[in-house]
């Protein structure tokens, strides 16, 4: 993997912006290996995403972020970000149940495709507890009802916080997460579920979906907010049904676009390539 660094910026829209960044790399002997960008005419705000070899550039990382400020960012009101290749993150994974997701997520982290560290999986059922403990993962189990509900939340955000976990996923947590909990996440909170909402609510939006006779089924990736389901889409994946399906035809094929688009949303919030605005997200190639 290279050593690199990963800029997100948004800012309003405006002459010489691509060129500020890139010559202030260039002058700092830094070699840009890719770079994205994006302007929404609509609201004239401007978004980018650049990479660039840190082998010969002339910036530390301690020093990087007073001087990129003050000499381009404050010049043109930018909200940025940097990120880099030699940090891993840490992801805690919430599970409950439901265990195609949870299966797909390790899939990748133990075939190393993934950057990642999980540090502790969280869930409110012991179903997962095993197979967890068996790959040397930390297992904690919180049992959660409405009486319970705020205070095991604050357990769970003090062992997030004891690990110095960057980001969450919610692979099938079939828990509602209070706002107080959110908050601490801003868009670091990857949740996965179909895409019939608000159409077919409930425990068995397959059985009402089939009742329904769709033509397509699909699932949805997106960051958490206060809005339950509301919150900036990363990815979404749909499969055409029929007639010919019945109830666990479209569950199975259900699973299987769940477990994907989860896959892929967590791969572009790994790569940094998801930049988030309002209740709106640019997702880069």
């Amino acid at each position: 993997m290279q050593n690199s660094a990963i800029l997100l910026i948004t800012c309003p829209d405006q002459k010489g912006i691509i060129n500020a960044i890139t010559n202030f790399i260039f002058n700092n002997d830094g070699n840009i290996i890719d770079l994205e960008q994006h302007v929404d005419n609509s609201i004239n705000m401007f978004f980018m995403r650049v990479e660039w070899e840190l082998e010969n550039f002339q910036i530390s990382k301690e020093k990087f972020d007073e001087t990129f400020q003050v000499n381009i960012a404050e010049s043109y009101q930018m909200d940025w970000k940097i990120f880099y290749s030699s940090s891993t993150p840490k992801m805690a994974l919430f599970v409950s149940q439901h265990q195609h997701c949870f299966y797909e997520v390790m899939s990748e982290y133990q075939s190393n495709s993934w950057k990642v560290d999980i540090p502790l999986v969280i869930s409110n059922h012991l179903t997962l507890k095993g197979f967890t403990e068996s790959l040397n993962i930390p297992f904690h189990h919180f049992e959660i009802n409405n009486d319970n509900k705020k205070e095991q939340e604050n357990l769970q955000l003090q062992l997030l916080k004891s690990h110095q976990i960057d980001f969450i996923v919610l692979a099938r947590y079939m828990q509602i997460l209070s706002k107080d909990f959110t908050t601490q996440y801003p868009n670091n909170i990857i949740n996965i579920h179909h895409s019939f909402l608000p159409a077919f609510p409930g425990a068995k939006p397959y059985h009402s979906a089939f009742e329904r006779g769709v033509k397509i089924i699909g699932a949805t990736s997106h960051y958490v907010s206060e809005e339950l389901d509301g919150g900036p889409i990363i990815d979404h994946d749909i499969s055409y049904v029929s007639h010919n399906d019945n109830i666990q035809s479209l569950i199975r094929k259900g699973k299987n676009i769940e477990k994907l688009v989860l896959s892929r949303a967590i791969w572009k919030h790994l790569s940094r390539k998801v930049l988030v605005f309002k209740n709106k997200t640019v997702v880069f190639e």
